[in-house]
């Protein structure tokens, strides 16, 4: 593979100007071949309070502009060792659930013929079941590990089996995920009833909840969460709503007493070790954030699962 094409020198080319793509990294047509694509899906029909996430990854990307190559975090310089690119967004009908999600499906499914991996910025949280099934296709049942506020595997709303609050309930039932190692990270705020907790044990996920990791700590968290995955195959969904509304105003469903930014950050850097097979960060909102305060979040996301997708596919030789 010939050098990775990165984005442009800072010092010479202002980050303020020219394309924007995430972290001004090269689009998907302007390089020979793509190891990792970061692809938007402007979509959010099935939001069931405050709308807005369409615009989402237009707002990660310009949140995105002050990274950089090295992360020292992880000490790793993803977009040096793997060629990244911008895929540009997928078009989905606003008007039309199900015909939505097939659109979804498919442009994920045409992305992945293009490169090894792929990470989606959304968009609400319905679009992790297209692309659940995507990633299941070609790897069976697949770990899920879905940081988040809510369980979002409750069964309808309104009378439609696919919105943001059901999309983990359908992967479940449609066997996408590994029921043996999924589970939710951040879990807080009020339910209908405790009948949901049983519904989402039955469907296959265990819970580390918000009161958790506040009491016992993120180690003790990061624990639970790697022994429960094991070597599984890993997906990994981050709805932005995990971080308290003080590190994350501009989403659609804010719960009081989330994580902090540095909080779930430390957790996705130390699972840079596993199988990460796909990703999707999503729920972003921009209509309510405050000086790109929850973007610069995502977009901090984003760099660091991008990181651990390099990292694993440079260990198992895949670049």
């Amino acid at each position: 593979m010939t050098s990775p094409l990165g984005a442009p020198d800072a010092s010479k080319a202002p980050r303020y100007a020219g394309l924007s793509t995430f972290a001004r990294l090269p689009r998907i047509e302007d390089v020979p071949t793509t190891d990792i694509a970061i692809v938007g899906v402007p979509f959010d029909s099935g939001v069931s309070y405050r709308p807005g996430a369409r615009f989402g990854p237009e707002h990660v990307r310009a949140s995105s502009r002050l990274l950089r190559p090295y992360n020292p975090a992880q000490d790793f310089a993803g977009w040096d060792a793997v060629q990244v690119a911008d895929a540009g967004d997928i078009a989905a009908n606003p008007y039309d659930l199900a015909e939505a999600v097939d659109q979804i499906y498919e442009g994920i499914h045409e992305l992945r013929a293009r490169t090894k991996r792929v990470i989606t910025v959304g968009g609400d949280h319905t679009i992790a079941y297209p692309s659940l099934k995507e990633v299941s296709e070609r790897h069976g049942p697949v770990a899920v590990l879905h940081f988040d506020a809510h369980l979002d595997t409750w069964d309808t709303y309104f009378g439609q089996p696919l919105t943001h609050g059901t999309p983990f309930r359908r992967a479940s039932e449609d066997g996408f995920i590994d029921k043996t190692a999924s589970m939710h990270v951040g879990i807080r705020g009020p339910l209908y009833g405790k009948e949901d907790l049983e519904d989402d044990n039955r469907l296959g996920f265990a819970i580390v909840t918000s009161e958790y990791i506040e009491e016992e700590g993120v180690a003790a968290a990061i624990d639970r969460v790697r022994e429960r995955i094991g070597d599984k195959p890993l997906y990994i969904s981050v709805d932005i709503d995990i971080l308290d509304p003080a590190h994350a105003p501009g989403t659609g469903t804010p719960e009081a007493g989330g994580l902090t930014s540095r909080e779930l950050l430390r957790m996705l850097r130390a699972l840079t070790d596993l199988n990460i097979v796909g990703a999707d960060v999503v729920e972003v909102a921009p209509a309510y954030d405050h000086a790109q305060i929850t973007g610069v979040a995502a977009a901090h996301v984003v760099y660091e699962l991008m990181t651990a997708m390099a990292q694993g596919l440079v260990r198992d030789n895949e670049v």
